[in-house]
């Protein structure tokens, strides 16, 4: 069985930072791919950032690339989330996801594509 688990989510003030992790367990675990999806209130989740092993580089949702930035420790079985230059409209639920099978990257954004996911962590951005 994985399991994922998501930490440093809480509260900051507009323009700040914060860095969020993820790490995996689980013998089963593979972790060719690992990736950040956010459910702002009463939205629908989305995307935010995927990394896959076979290229270990990030692709982001949206137009958040340049304030967020994902990366991976394989040996650790982690995938990390700095966010920084935060706007509220970034408060959302923020969760894990990890799949191992070998996703093409436009499907990297795709929910349904990831069998594990971690129960969330909130992150609130307000004065």
């Amino acid at each position: 069985q994985v399991q994922l688990l998501e930490s440093g989510g809480g509260w900051v003030q507009p323009g700040g930072s914060l860095r969020l992790s993820c790490t995996a367990s689980g013998r089963a675990f593979t972790g060719n791919t690992m990736a950040w999806f956010r459910q702002p209130p009463g939205k629908d989740r989305e995307f935010v950032a995927g990394v896959k092993r076979s290229s270990g580089i990030p692709s982001y949702g949206g137009s958040l690339k340049g304030r967020f930035t994902a990366s991976r420790d394989y040996a650790k079985n982690t995938l990390t989330l700095q966010m920084n230059s935060l706007r509220p409209e970034d408060t959302a639920f923020y969760y894990c996801a990890a799949t191992n099978r070998l996703l093409i990257t436009t499907s990297l954004t795709m929910e349904h594509e990831y069998e594990y996911w971690g129960q969330g962590t909130q992150v609130t951005v307000s004065s």
